[in-house]
């Protein structure tokens, strides 16, 4: 069974002017990431703007980032992971959502985000992961992100649909709350041959290795793919002084994220290294002009423009 490591990028959707996915400019997105080294792609995740896509350009997105890899090979000389962001509010439209990347094909996995909106019970949530690793024989990949769903998934409730689920192979964890991954790290140790725990806070990526996380879903990656898989390549080569330097190197790109509204400063930073990729969709608004400055010195500092 498949099992997620490395850094993996939830790769941005461009958007052309009417508002449609840029097919052309998914692809050039995909192929510079893969050459500047990341270990895998994560097309339609929320940094993709997975709420904003149906289920055609979904489909051809899906087709263009694996067509686009097709025959590379990452840092560790294996193929490049794909794995396909498949989140909604009910458990039937996440299934049908599974249906249609199984007719893709060439995905190594799926990755379901907690339902949105609605507050659900750990009952509930049980439920609703077990319901969906039952209605395939793709691994899946649960996704916890708290700050943007308003519900978390307990560890009790990790580790009880991890020795349940065969095909569940892990969690990204973006709660950015270290004891929380810790737990599921902790919890779930006895079935690590097949349950891994993905960091999904950039800030924390290094810390999480310490802890056993074996890799990250990391946005930043976007914009600085290889500074973020420094942190992963130097950490499992021994170089810890050195993927620390690659981890503090990425901290002020992560926080400037806090400048207007998720994932526009993603955009924004690859816009402003000459890499087209448009704005988000409405409602999301461009960066105001001394944001945008503001943006530029990080990225300069990073030496990155």
């Amino acid at each position: 069974m498949y099992q997620p490591y490395g850094i993996i990028p939830p790769i941005i959707t461009p958007f052309d002017d009417n508002g449609h996915v840029d097919i052309p400019s998914m692809a050039k997105m995909a192929t510079f990431l893969v050459d500047q080294g990341v270990h895998g792609l994560f097309p339609f995740g929320t940094t993709g703007e997975f709420y904003a896509v149906g289920d055609e350009e979904f489909v051809e997105g899906l087709r263009t980032v694996r067509d686009a890899v097709a025959g590379k090979v990452n840092g560790q000389g294996k193929p490049i992971q794909l794995i396909a962001g498949c989140s909604h509010i009910t458990t039937r439209e996440v299934i049908r959502l599974i249906k249609l990347v199984e007719s893709v094909g060439g995905y190594d996995a799926i990755s379901v985000l907690t339902p949105m909106f609605i507050s659900q019970t750990q009952e509930e949530l049980y439920r609703y992961y077990k319901t969906i690793a039952d209605s395939t024989t793709m691994p899946v990949m649960m996704y916890n992100n708290p700050p943007k769903t308003n519900v978390s998934i307990a560890p009790a409730t990790v580790a009880r649909l991890a020795h349940d689920c065969g095909n569940l192979i892990g969690i990204k964890d973006s709660s950015g709350d270290m004891t929380n991954c810790g737990e599921y790290l902790r919890l779930t140790a006895d079935v690590r041959d097949r349950f891994q725990v993905i960091m999904g806070r950039d800030t924390m990526i290094y810390a999480g290795l310490h802890y056993g996380c074996s890799g990250a879903v990391a946005s930043c990656a976007n914009v600085a793919p290889r500074v973020v898989a420094d942190i992963y390549d130097k950490f499992v080569a021994g170089d810890w002084d050195g993927a620390l330097e690659a981890q503090y190197r990425l901290a002020p790109l992560r926080i400037a994220c806090s400048m207007g509204t998720f994932p526009e400063v993603i955009k924004e930073g690859l816009v402003l290294q000459g890499i087209p990729v448009g704005k988000c969709l409405d409602p999301i608004q461009e960066l105001t002009a001394e944001q945008k400055e503001k943006l530029r010195t990080v990225l300069t500092d990073m030496k990155l423009i």
